[in-house]
């Protein structure tokens, strides 16, 4: 598994930085959005096969439920934040760069990384509640690529935005600015709500632990 984890954080790395330039200019633009796209899927599930198959160890601590109900409020938020980076977000792929002008709203005036922090806080509840060796390198790996990721990318599109880059990094925060979540807006928080309701319903399904909300009304 610690092979899959590697292989899908390193071709990310890879892909997005130093081999960018080269296979953009060999496969266009849109050539290179799909195979960048096709590897991280297939990456990403053999990062899932071999999870399913690694051996399940002791905890590392105790889990509770005090630590289930920050999981659940944790996850929430990254649910909230994820949704909400849809809208307005200067950094995804052929975002103009006339949008890093403009002030930030929604998700991101808690952060500027919303979609990177909703993947992070989804790790890291994730190990809070399943403290395990193999959980700390999938759910790990998961944290790093988002968080360093982040930092990756800022750098990527200072050399490429300029002016417009620096001014959105001037009103805005890579760390989580969690106060200002309320006004976050209506949209996110109807999303984020929507997709965390139906992610913690289906863990049932998908044969794993309860969670959510739905962990207490199963009577787990």
């Amino acid at each position: 598994m610690a092979l899959a984890c590697a292989a899908f954080v390193g071709t990310h790395f890879l892909m997005s930085h130093p081999f960018r330039k080269g296979l953009v200019r060999g496969l266009g633009a849109n050539g290179f959005a799909l195979a960048y796209s096709a590897v991280s899927l297939a990456l990403f599930y053999w990062m899932i096969v071999e999870f399913t198959r690694a051996p399940k160890g002791d905890f590392a601590w105790p889990v509770g439920p005090f630590l289930w109900g920050v999981a659940t409020l944790v996850t929430l938020v990254a649910a909230i934040l994820f949704t909400g980076s849809f809208v307005r977000n200067p950094s995804l792929p052929g975002a103009p760069d006339a949008m890093a002008t403009q002030d930030p709203a929604g998700v991101f005036k808690v952060t500027r990384h919303p979609m990177m922090w909703g993947f992070a806080l989804w790790g890291i509840a994730h190990i809070l509640v399943a403290p395990r060796v193999d959980n700390f390198i999938f759910a790990g790996s998961i944290v790093f690529l988002a968080l360093v990721g982040a930092k990756a990318q800022e750098i990527k599109k200072a050399s490429l935005s300029g002016v417009e880059w620096d001014a959105w990094l001037r009103r805005t925060s890579y760390w989580p600015r969690f106060s200002m979540l309320p006004s976050a807006g209506i949209g996110p928080w109807f999303a984020g709500i929507l997709l965390w309701g139906v992610a913690t319903w289906a863990h049932p399904y998908l044969g794993v632990a309860g969670a959510g909300i739905f962990r207490w009304f199963a009577g787990i």
